[in-house]
């Protein structure tokens, strides 16, 4: 990843493209099952897929600390910061957005922010990589958006997934929200979405 790279990553038109990217993020969120491509609007060194890299670019800011699981994310890390303004931090309970590796072990969620009683809302979303969203086995959910229950099928998800996410429900309305990302596309398990028994 060159210099000359890391400038001409972003939006080519921000104001358009970063509303883009919101409004199909938000229906995600409301939508939770929801698969929805944000296609190619930036381009972000690995280890950044391109709906990580374009939920960045619209929603990261020098207010909202980011956290990189993968140490070595340099480039990541200068892309980033040019083109957002967003620092990234060494501590990830500090973190607003976390970039997780591809199977990362989920007995460090519990560390991520999970706002407070009256603050419920400073809390983190993490960013998944995942092998893809379909396929895999299926799995039922409930919850906000959801008219009765809807089926996911991600492939690749890390071991004690469905425990991980069981706790997190626990803990509602405080809680992680959960972004399955896979290349340009995302599927979003805000907090308020359960996964139920079939």
């Amino acid at each position: 990843m060159t210099a000359t790279t890391l400038v001409d990553g972003g939006f080519t038109a921000p104001v358009f493209q970063s509303q883009a990217v919101f409004r199909l993020v938000m229906d995600a969120m409301a939508q939770p099952g929801l698969i929805v491509d944000v296609g190619w609007p930036v381009q972000a060194p690995a280890p950044l897929e391109p709906a990580a890299a374009a939920f960045l670019a619209t929603l990261a800011d020098y207010d909202t600390p980011v956290w990189f699981e993968d140490r070595g994310a340099h480039a990541a890390v200068s892309w980033l910061t040019f083109h957002t303004g967003a620092a990234v931090t060494k501590d990830p309970s500090t973190a607003s957005f976390s970039i997780l590796s591809p199977k990362s072990p989920v007995d460090s969620w519990s560390t991520f922010a999970m706002g407070t009683l009256s603050y419920p809302d400073r809390s983190a979303t993490l960013l998944l990589p995942v092998e893809s969203l379909r396929g895999g086995t299926p799995r039922r959910i409930r919850g906000p958006g959801i008219e009765t229950v809807a089926t996911i099928a991600p492939c690749g998800l890390p071991d004690g997934f469905a425990e991980a996410m069981a706790h997190n429900a626990a803990r509602f309305p405080l809680g992680f929200d959960l972004l399955l990302i896979c290349g340009s596309e995302l599927l979003a398990l805000p907090r308020t979405t359960r996964l139920v028994e079939a």
